[in-house]
């Protein structure tokens, strides 16, 4: 484990703003918290035996078994982002192998990834790392682009090479997002009878989302009402970004809102808003990852230890990072991963 120390040194002069907040909009004890036996909490679920299991393997993998925190890389940008554009900076992981290595040598509880990529290594990797299949996608190559996503495989396919979990994400606010749902909650029906667990990406996608300049895409209250549609649909994982700012619905003019909303349930710390997530999250009964996001060089490091921190403090399940990791040299991927590792094993960073 690296000196935690030298890590929380990368806050500078936020150090203090970031590990000594104290949530008193919402506070810890409103919420259930990750813990080791977190999976004991599906036991009264109508989840059956073999569903627990599966997100058992997830919870007790890697280097954070046992704790209640995840660490998951994800690569499905080849499709989300092109493949040019995502591998650039490192070709090697054209290969797909060369994915399922990174996430085997960095310890992660799981490898998130295409349908194909993870077809073509089943025999070799399903039973040496979990496989999460990310059954949908926005392919990226119609023009004028579109915000949809549409499945490229079937819930069958993945039980067949072995994964223990499938992944899909929902556009809420798209046009296409009715649909989107529907094919959603009828895969993880699926995907439950035969003991697989679900994990969904629950972003919000609407350009009307985007007023005077400013983004309500990412928007507190916006992606946790995502969140709450998310665990309807019987998701045992969520992921989602990590807020940038908060008052979507009240900027926009839409949907329903409370003042308190904004005032007794957040404010405008970053940690208290991704509170505000996991409340969502039927108060963190359900398992809250945040993106890592995209790499921006020299600063990524200190922008992950960053996030993990707001996420662990805030009540969440941990950080789902890819491009962070894959778009630099290997051994530097798995010293990154690590060090977000590294924040949710520490003992002095505590829920605030």
């Amino acid at each position: 484990m690296e000196n935690i120390d030298l890590l929380l040194e990368l806050l500078g002069d936020k150090k203090d703003f970031y590990l000594n907040h104290v949530c008193k909009t919402v506070t810890k004890e409103q919420i259930h918290l990750p813990h080791p036996d977190f999976t004991d909490s599906f036991l009264q679920s109508n989840r059956n035996g073999q569903t627990i299991r599966s997100l058992t393997q997830i919870y007790d993998h890697g280097r954070l078994s046992g704790t209640g925190y995840l660490s998951i890389l994800p690569v499905d940008q080849g499709i989300e982002h092109t493949a040019g554009s995502s591998f650039a900076p490192n070709p090697m992981y054209f290969d797909p192998e060369n994915i399922v290595k990174l996430a085997i040598e960095a310890g992660c509880n799981a490898i998130a990834s295409t349908m194909g990529g993870l077809a073509l290594l089943s025999r070799k990797y399903a039973h040496k790392i979990p496989f999460i299949v990310k059954l949908n996608h926005n392919e990226l190559l119609t023009y004028p682009k579109k915000n949809d996503q549409i499945m490229f495989g079937s819930v069958k396919d993945a039980w067949n090479m072995g994964a223990i979990a499938v992944g899909a994400t929902v556009y809420f606010g798209s046009a296409e997002s009715d649909r989107q749902i529907i094919e959603v909650s009828k895969a993880f029906e699926e995907a439950h009878n035969l003991g697989m667990a679900t994990i969904l990406w629950c972003y919000s996608r609407n350009n009307a989302f985007i007023k005077d300049k400013v983004d309500y895409n990412s928007a507190a209250d916006i992606t946790a009402q995502a969140n709450y549609l998310g665990v309807s649909l019987q998701a045992d994982i969520i992921k989602q970004k990590l807020p940038t700012n908060n008052g979507g619905f009240t900027a926009i003019d839409f949907a329903k809102t409370d003042p308190e909303m904004y005032t007794k349930l957040a404010s405008d710390h970053p940690i208290d808003l991704c509170r505000y997530q996991v409340l969502n999250c039927y108060a963190g009964r359900i398992g809250m990852l945040n993106s890592g996001g995209e790499s921006k060089g020299s600063g990524d490091l200190k922008q992950a230890i960053q996030s993990a921190i707001v996420n662990k403090r805030a009540g969440g399940s941990g950080i789902i990072m890819g491009r962070k990791a894959f778009q630099r040299p290997f051994n530097d991927g798995v010293k990154i991963i690590n060090a977000v590792q590294d924040i949710y094993l520490s003992k002095t960073i505590s829920i605030a």
